[in-house]
């Protein structure tokens, strides 16, 4: 095996596991059990939460304006009043350090979900996520990898942290030009995995927000030019399609791992 996991069951040495997770948004007590009985973990990203929709109490909006705000705010945003919903947002912020007091929350939600990921962790950004502050908390069990590859097990692995722009305008959002040259970077990898899917319609569209989320046309073509055994993504919580293949690659959403609390297993 190319990589080993402290504290876990032996494994049959010709035999590697990872399991793999995404859009964590803050769910730090599943978290510290990802990675029972993997050899290492994989994080696809988006370890914030800023508005949980399902529970509009959690997060760090409800925390600083309340459940009544975040209920209006949530609102907006679904019937996709996005200019509204801004507007909104900035009148709740006005005379308030904005920067400021996100940025403190985010610390502490960051000190939380990198205190439990378990050793190895291999972990790219998601577009909520805000990649100046990893280097503080991530560990040395933790690799965090953007346009990079690495070895696990015999196979390759690229990652693509990270979104498209949106009129979500959430902090991780870069353009098409930046990202498709991440993509570019990693040349021909065994298994992809970014934050967002690629651009094929069933993997994008999320059937409870009844919207397409921004996938990448990048990916995509990447997949048809170098065909990855796997692309494994995250982003769209509830997807249309949650598995499908595209050419030669299976193309796998690992879940929404913040309501789910089970991680995706791979095995070769």
């Amino acid at each position: 095996m190319g990589v080993t996991k402290t504290g876990t069951r032996p494994r049959t040495p010709s035999r590697t596991r990872v399991h793999v997770v995404s859009d964590v948004h803050g769910n730090a007590e599943a978290l510290a059990r990802a990675g029972d009985g993997a050899d290492a973990l994989i994080c696809l990203g988006d370890l914030v939460l800023f508005l949980d929709y399902a529970d509009h109490s959690r997060g760090i909006f409800p925390d600083l304006f309340g459940v009544e705000n975040a209920d209006t705010i949530v609102a907006l945003r679904t019937a996709r009043r996005f200019a509204e919903a801004r507007e909104f947002g900035r009148r709740l912020w006005d005379g308030l350090d904005r920067e400021r007091l996100i940025e403190e929350a985010v610390r502490r939600q960051y000190a939380e979900m990198f205190a439990a990921f378990p050793t190895p962790t291999y972990a790219t950004y998601g577009n909520v996520d805000i990649p100046k502050l990893w280097p503080e908390y991530a560990g040395d069990g933790t690799t965090v990898l953007d346009g990079e590859r690495i070895e696990i097990g015999g196979r390759v692995f690229g990652f693509v942290g990270g979104g498209l722009p949106t009129p979500m305008r959430t902090p991780y959002e870069v353009s098409e030009e930046e990202y498709a040259a991440k993509v570019e970077a990693l040349g021909e990898v065994d298994v992809l995995c970014s934050h967002i899917p690629p651009q094929v319609p069933e993997l994008c569209y999320d059937t409870v927000a009844r919207r397409f989320e921004r996938g990448s046309s990048a990916l995509l073509a990447a997949i048809h030019r170098t065909r990855p055994r796997y692309a494994l993504f995250g982003h769209v919580h509830q997807p249309l399609a949650r598995r499908m293949r595209v050419a030669a690659t299976e193309c796998v959403n690992v879940g929404h791992f913040a309501a789910t609390g089970r991680p995706w297993a791979l095995e070769w």
